[in-house]
């Protein structure tokens, strides 16, 4: 009763995050990509908007469109592929960064209240989620539908997380470095919580989820901004080249094994 009907279709569900054989089982190596994956984000948002000086408004219909042929190649997917499935992660976050700043920069809303504005769309997004009937359980996505508002809930929780991030890194005296490490602070807490008490572990990815791209944002800014501002100075150029280079090489890694997983099914 309640489960959605073409969830019996699917004989891999409940077995990770592969029920549709299209979503990576979520595992230590996940939350290091999510993390560079954001990272990059920041740096590549930041890089189109502001040292090729294309604008925020401009970069983000330019980031969303990505977004969406991205989001539609992995609906259409009929299993899991990991350089489309991160390519979209990566396009929520430059998205997000290029949002994040219209919203707060060029539309004056500035970070608190950008971040306030993020999470009232957040949880109208979940609302719509609890409404709709699908599960929250990311390991038990099984419908198109579902995946839509998986899709919907990540590109919302980067945007805020840039937002958060920068109030962190800009408006109270942490700088971009403290901000991260308050970030990393609460991540270790979820996992001990994840290991330690009966908070369901659902509700705990969906906050690392958020709390990743703030420290993402953090991180990135950190990675590029100058020394005199309190990063390490490699600039927009730089931080992203370093950071493509490790998404890739991860994502090589996580090809590697889901050949070898379907080579072995």
């Amino acid at each position: 009763m309640g489960r959605p009907a073409a969830v019996p279709a699917h004989p891999h569900i409940g077995g990770g995050m592969e029920g549709l054989k299209k979503l990576p089982q979520i595992t230590l190596v996940f939350w290091i990509m999510k993390i560079a994956a954001t990272t990059l984000g920041e740096t590549a948002g930041d890089l189109l908007a502001q040292t090729m000086k294309v604008g925020y408004a401009v970069s983000s219909m330019i980031l969303i469109g990505l977004f969406v042929v991205s989001l539609v190649a992995q609906l259409r997917a009929k299993r899991f592929h990991p350089v489309l499935y991160w390519t979209v992660i990566l396009s929520t976050s430059t998205a997000g960064t290029t949002m994040s700043d219209f919203m707060n920069r060029t539309a004056g809303l500035g970070y608190l209240n950008g971040a306030l504005v993020l999470i009232t769309a957040l949880s109208a997004v979940f609302v719509v989620w609890k409404l709709s009937g699908h599960p929250f359980d990311v390991t038990r996505i099984a419908t198109f539908r579902g995946e839509v508002l998986y899709w919907a809930a990540i590109l919302v929780s980067n945007t805020l997380g840039t937002s958060l991030g920068d109030f962190l890194a800009d408006d109270t005296s942490l700088g971009f470095a403290g901000g991260a490490l308050v970030v990393g602070g609460l991540l270790v807490l979820i996992v001990i919580a994840k290991y330690t008490s009966p908070i369901s572990t659902t509700l705990l990815f969906w906050i690392a989820f958020v709390l990743t791209r703030p420290l993402g944002a953090t991180t990135g800014d950190f990675f590029s901004k100058p020394i005199a501002a309190g990063g390490l100075g490699y600039g927009t150029i730089g931080a992203s080249l370093i950071l493509t280079t490790v998404l890739l090489a991860l994502i090589a890694h996580q090809a590697g094994r889901s050949r070898s997983s379907l080579a072995n099914s």
